[in-house]
């Protein structure tokens, strides 16, 4: 087992896992028809380097991830990593329980997306929401998945997401890197702290992603608790395009370990 993993754990010393989003990978390969870049060997660049996991969020639609990619990531997986978490990402009243009763991953995020939404951009309304979740959240854990809710930091939701039964959060941090380095940064990141506090208080786990980066990675870490995984797509595929796949990696991986020095 990779030793770098995150343990179960909510405790303020648990090392943070990185998963890596290839969603944009398959952007760029999508805008010709020759199958490059490839997706399957940016996840293995990725993984070879020190990454935990990796993270796709195939929407309906297809304009990025698109069916062969997930079941070929899984196989992947499965063959050469099996000790990395594959996590699938997506809306599960749209395609993707599909993917998960096929598949199983490690596992599952649901996120509100509409289908045509650009990117996600808020988290789930609990309790309004629950009624639709819950038999969602049960088929995935009579299958072995764990679920994990994309949520905007709120820490008054915490007790409705243990309710439904999911096992962690995804901490949606837009509004977070948009006040990094600004006068709001300590005010906007003091709820994400609060949420993190009230979500260990009923025993889930912690994930956080959406436009965290090389530059505010480290500081969202120091301040909030026992953040056991991070998904970083956009900045770190970016980041390859100058740096390469296995110093991206590597970068973020110091990101974290700062984190903890």
């Amino acid at each position: 087992m990779n030793p770098l993993v995150a343990p179960e754990s909510g405790s303020h010393g648990a090392r943070c896992a990185l998963s890596v989003n290839v969603n944009k990978v398959a952007l760029l390969r999508n805008t010709r028809h020759i199958g490059i870049p490839s997706v399957l060997r940016a996840a293995e660049h990725c993984l070879l380097a020190g990454a935990q996991g990796i993270t796709v969020h195939p929407r309906p639609d297809g304009r990025h991830i698109r069916a062969h990619d997930v079941d070929e990531l899984a196989a992947l997986l499965k063959r050469d990593w099996p000790a990395a978490e594959y996590n699938i990402e997506g809306n599960p009243t749209q395609n993707l329980m599909d993917y998960v009763r096929a598949l199983r991953p490690q596992q599952v995020t649901f996120v509100p997306d509409a289908e045509d939404q650009f990117t996600s951009d808020h988290g789930w309304n609990l309790p309004a929401d629950m009624t639709r979740l819950q038999p969602l959240i049960d088929e995935c854990k009579s299958l072995g998945v764990r679920v994990s809710l994309f949520m905007d930091p709120s820490p008054e939701a915490m007790p409705f997401v243990a309710q439904l039964g999911a096992e962690r959060i995804e901490l949606y941090t837009e509004s977070y890197a948009s006040a990094w380095g600004t006068p709001r940064q300590a005010e906007v990141l003091a709820g994400f702290t609060a949420t993190a506090q009230a979500a260990l208080a009923q025993g889930l786990g912690i994930n956080a992603g959406h436009d965290l980066n090389r530059d505010n990675l480290t500081d969202f870490l120091r301040a909030v608790p026992g953040v056991l995984e991070v998904s970083i797509g956009h900045a770190l595929i970016a980041d390859a395009l100058e740096l390469g796949y296995a110093e991206t990696v590597r970068e973020y991986q110091r990101c974290i370990q700062r984190a903890y020095a």
